[in-house]
């Protein structure tokens, strides 16, 4: 493979340094992200220039364009403390992360809300049929003709027994 001239590495370095802002700025290509991957490929260089390598003599040196790498992480790292999001999908992820999480908690209020609907359900059901069994226990001690004896009728227009009016 040949090496670079230096005015090769400057004119990479300033193509990296244009893809840096252009993904910094939130201007992403279709399918890219905001990650190494895609600033090399927005700048027409390979990935294998940001990360470190190793002499022949197994002894750690930095790759051509690792400074500018780091830089990348760095200023993206701050983006996203300041709570600037420049990725749009990261940004898709946590607004469906919050709908998922409300979604969640309504299913849950739901769920307690028809649990205590059924529960209600039961216990007029309940009371429902012991009403109808006293109602039918009286129609038939009232067939039967025993203690129980029927009210007058009420006259036409005039009040009941012992009213105040």
């Amino acid at each position: 493979m040949a090496r670079l001239t230096e005015d090769d590495k400057a004119r990479n370095e300033a193509a990296i340094r244009a893809a840096m802002e252009q993904i910094l700025s939130g201007n992403l290509p279709p399918g890219g992200k905001a990650d190494l991957k895609t600033l090399a490929a927005l700048a027409g260089v390979t990935r294998t220039g940001f990360y470190p390598k190793k002499n022949r003599d197994g002894t750690p040196r930095p790759g051509a364009y690792q400074h500018l790498a780091e830089e990348f992480e760095r200023r993206l790292k701050q983006l996203q403390d300041a709570g600037e999001i420049v990725d749009p999908r990261v940004a898709q992820i946590e607004r469906l992360k919050t709908h998922n999480a409300e979604l969640k908690e309504r299913l849950t209020k739901r769920d307690a809300k028809i649990e205590e609907l059924t529960e209600f359900q039961a216990l007029a059901i309940s009371r429902l049929a012991a009403q109808h069994d006293e109602i039918e226990r009286l129609r038939k001690q009232l067939a039967v003709g025993g203690n129980v004896r029927s009210l007058p009728a009420p006259a036409s227009s005039t009040a009941p027994y012992g009213s105040c009016s």
